[in-house]
């Protein structure tokens, strides 16, 4: 755990997979949505929160593929895995996962008699 984090630190501008909780200091929801969403790095966002109203308007406004809420454990087989930014292209996992193998085709007629 790392407290007083700042943005000019280098573990708040690249995409961390470790042991290591940077705490930053805010005063706004604004202004913690704008230091979350200021990296170019958008696999996952971890917030904690009893309030309702905002779980929603944090996470819609959190540029992150994955959200959590409350909890670290966010990745299960039912949900797609993937980042947005530089975090990844595409999805693994869930029905979303399988379209990355799909091909999608539109085949329109017209104009064509019965045998």
């Amino acid at each position: 755990v790392i407290a007083g984090a700042t943005s000019a630190m280098k573990l708040a501008r690249e995409e961390t997979f470790g042991p290591v909780a940077p705490v930053f200091v805010f005063d706004t929801e604004e202004e913690v949505v704008r230091i979350a969403n200021d990296t170019e790095f958008g696999l996952a966002s971890y917030f904690y929160t009893r309030d309702i109203g905002r779980v929603w308007r944090v996470g819609e406004a959190l540029e992150y593929a994955m959200v959590g809420v409350n909890t670290g454990l966010i990745s299960t087989a039912e949900a797609p895995f993937g980042g947005m930014k530089q975090s990844g292209l595409g999805r693994e996992g869930s029905k979303y996962g399988m379209d990355d193998y799909l091909e999608v085709k539109y085949l329109c007629m017209a104009g064509i008699e019965r045998p």
